[in-house]
């Protein structure tokens, strides 16, 4: 089975891309030519350049963030009790059809 995301962009264009599961939320974005989505470390969690919102309706379904991506998510002026970062949250079945907000990127 494929999982559907559907990413908003800052300019409120939604995509959506089909992906197989096990693949982070970043990985499927930056293989995909999602735009909005940066990965400055390669998705090991130690920059926060992937900043997201995870669509309110699925919060609870994306699990809560680590010690360490609280950490680097404390730093962003633009955080809000929706943000995750994209490398973080792994795809599965159970998140098919979820909606991801992008941020237009930091100059």
């Amino acid at each position: 089975m494929m999982v559907k995301v559907t990413y908003v962009d800052s300019a409120n264009v939604s995509r959506t891309i089909e992906v197989a599961p096990g693949v982070s939320v970043m990985a499927a974005a930056r293989s995909n030519d999602i735009p909005e989505i940066e990965s400055d470390c390669g998705g090991v969690c130690t920059c926060a350049a992937c900043h997201v919102y995870v669509d309110p309706d699925w919060v609870d379904k994306t699990g809560t963030a680590s010690k360490v991506e609280n950490g680097l998510l404390s730093l962003q002026e633009t955080r809000r009790p929706n943000s995750r970062l994209s490398c973080q949250i792994t795809l599965s079945e159970a998140l098919d059809g979820l909606v991801i907000h992008t941020l237009e990127p930091e100059e």
